[in-house]
């Protein structure tokens, strides 16, 4: 073996060092970049040299430089942080709902009071033209509070358009990105058959970045391309081609953005569903979930509120001496019509029942002669075949028109209700605090009988007798006859002491013992203006359990959003602290594989400039026996 061989050892060693040297640098610059995996240099020994004596070796060989790269831990990770992204966004979203209904200025609670102290004080001055006033001053309040909390549940909907725009603009560039990649790396990889590393970094990081906006599922091809996929399936990546996505408004809501796959020149949507984890998964699920919910229920607060003290208003009598009329504009329900429909139905949603109003959206679609009603808050279906229908206190009828097979139709009972609530009166004499009707006793009776003031019985709408004079004659201490328009004038009713006495819509009771002859009469309430009886049951239906089928009243079926909002906004945050944990432990097993340890790196630069010099010295060796042989030969 000859002093050449010793000086290609050498070479081969000092190129060794220089690739490990210049891998380390790499490390070292690329110690901060995102998705950046350590590198090391592989070397192997050259094909020995075989002699007489035994085989030499040749030195040293570069055989790749690969990088520190575990599928399972990065898979890992990329599972924590598409969770992570979606606990994020979500908890950013709903703690402005939260925020927004909890507020003690800000929010509902203190407007309901004002208004009802403002009916308790007409009902302590119904004559009060001020205390008037500020009752409809305060139903402005109030009706003005609800517009505003819808306002801004709109614009957190519009919000929500425009960021699920933003989102699917930055997945269509990553997915357009990753293709681009993947071509570069079949290229090279086929051309110099060693892994294009840091390429491969940064088509991973963009599957991180991705799976961040949305959650996906990544299959390694043959040719080291992936192919990246969506939602149930869709193919977002494949090989050099990007598929897109779009954000647009959703045929069956245009208020609402949905997301539609686009391949081959067709737009195809992409159910809500699937699309889960991400910021794009927490959007969509927190725009069904928790806006939608909250903006119907108060919207379902605002339309049982007018209704009931609407129905109430009108069974008084105003400083006129007419009955009452409404007090609040009464919002109606809406019903979109999907854009894709190709029939000419015309649908009419009516809500004929306020207090079994549930809060939720229905789906209303027609095939083949059924009609089948979805309530979106359960996926609850009910079939049929004719109209009208009621569900849930909300009556459907068919307006106009003639469906076709796969027609729908998003029926939102309270979605505006809020919105659209309002004070119907502003002259203080039309504010109904009167009862309509007033008994007397005849001041000729002998006995010792008492009536009571008179009440209108609860809603439905007065009876059209209500105001007419009735006569009520004892023909003893026992029995009595009736007379009067609508009551059928019946001769010889028991008498029973404080039982209700009902004809036309009211009711009174007759106390003690009446004696034959005495008279009783119920009629107008003439120049009642001193009366609150009406002012007294409005002020009590602040109490009242109106909402949800007699479980709840305003302040509680309120009250209940907030906690309800509350209770999830807590949960999510309490999740993405976990889940933020979590990211981090998975990200620390990741790093501590394919992270860059500076005080490693600045070690392993040390040996590699001791090998470097080391190999140098085996050079200048060989060059000083290269030079004794030339002494000897000259």
């Amino acid at each position: 073996m000859g002093t050449g061989s010793i000086f290609n050892i050498g070479v081969s060693g000092l190129n060794a060092a220089q690739a490990s040297l210049a891998v380390t640098s790499h490390n070292i610059a690329n110690a901060s970049t995102d998705g950046f995996h350590r590198q090391t240099a592989l070397q192997g020994t050259e094909n020995p040299q075989g002699t007489g004596v035994g085989f030499f070796g040749r030195g040293v060989d570069v055989e790749t430089v690969r990088r520190a790269y575990s599928q399972f831990l990065d898979n890992a990770v990329l599972t924590a942080q598409t969770q992570g992204s979606y606990l994020d966004t979500y908890n950013s979203q709903i703690s402005q709902i939260d925020n927004l209904l909890a507020d003690p200025s800000a929010g509902l609670s203190p407007a309901l009071q004002s208004f009802f102290s403002s009916v308790q004080d007409v009902a302590s001055n119904p004559s009060s033209v001020p205390s008037r006033q500020a009752m409809i001053t305060q139903g402005q309040v109030l009706s003005a509070r609800f517009q505003a909390l819808d306002t801004q549940l709109t614009q957190m909907r519009t919000g929500v358009n425009q960021q699920l725009t933003d989102t699917v603009t930055q997945i269509n560039a990553k997915a357009q990105s990753i293709a681009q990649l993947n071509e570069q790396i079949s290229m090279v990889q086929s051309n110099a058959n060693q892994p294009p590393n840091d390429l491969l970094d940064k088509r991973d990081q963009l599957v991180a970045d991705l799976n961040q906006l949305v959650r996906t599922s990544v299959v390694k091809q043959s040719d080291g391309s992936y192919s990246v996929f969506i939602g149930n399936g869709q193919t977002l990546v494949l090989g050099n081609q990007a598929y897109s996505l779009s954000a647009a408004p959703s045929a069956a809501d245009q208020k609402d953005y949905s997301i539609s796959y686009i391949a081959n020149g067709a737009t195809v949507p992409i159910s809500t569903s699937t699309l889960q984890g991400g910021s794009l998964g927490a959007l969509l699920d927190f725009r069904s979930q928790s806006l939608d919910t909250a903006q119907n229920n108060l919207g379902r607060v605002a339309i049982v509120l007018a209704q009931t003290f609407n129905d109430q208003h009108e069974l008084g009598q105003d400083l006129n001496g007419n009955l009452g009329q409404a007090f609040f504009n009464v919002p109606a329900g809406q019903v979109v019509t999907n854009a894709n429909n190709t029939g000419t139905a015309v649908i009419n949603a009516t809500d004929s029942s306020v207090g079994a109003l549930t809060g939720s959206d229905y789906r209303l679609s027609f095939n083949a002669g059924t009609w089948t009603l979805t309530r979106l808050s359960d996926n609850t279906t009910s079939t049929f075949a004719t109209f009208p229908q009621t569900v849930d206190g909300v009556t459907l009828s068919l307006a106009s028109g003639a469906a076709a097979n796969g027609d729908s139709y998003l029926i939102q009972p309270t979605r505006t209700g809020a919105r659209d609530i309002s004070v119907a009166i502003a002259d203080t004499s039309l504010v109904a605090a009167a009862a309509p009707v007033r008994a007397s006793a005849a001041a000729a009776n002998t006995g010792d009988g008492k009536i009571s003031a008179g009440s209108v019985n609860s809603p439905p709408p007065p009876n059209a007798n209500l105001q007419n004079a009735v006569t009520i004659t004892f023909t003893s201490a026992t029995t009595f006859n009736v007379t009067g328009t609508g009551t059928g004038n019946p001769t010889g009713v028991a008498y029973t002491s404080n039982g209700n006495i009902t004809y036309n819509g009211w009711s009174v009771q007759i106390t003690g013992t009446p004696a034959a002859g005495d008279v009783f009469t119920i009629g107008p309430n003439t120049a009642g203006v001193a009366d609150n009886r009406n002012a007294l049951l409005l002020a009590g239906l602040q109490t009242v359990n109106t909402v949800a089928n007699g479980t709840a009243n305003y302040q509680s079926a309120y009250s209940l959003i907030v906690s309800s909002i509350g209770n999830r906004a807590n949960d999510i945050k309490v999740q993405s602290t976990a889940q933020t944990a979590l990211v981090q432990q998975t990200t620390a097993a990741q790093q501590s594989l394919s992270g860059v340890n500076l005080d490693e790196e600045a070690a392993n630069l040390i040996r590699f400039q001791q090998a470097y010099q080391a190999n140098g010295k085996v050079i200048q060796i060989a060059s000083t026996l290269f030079a004794t042989i030339l002494g000897i030969n000259s």
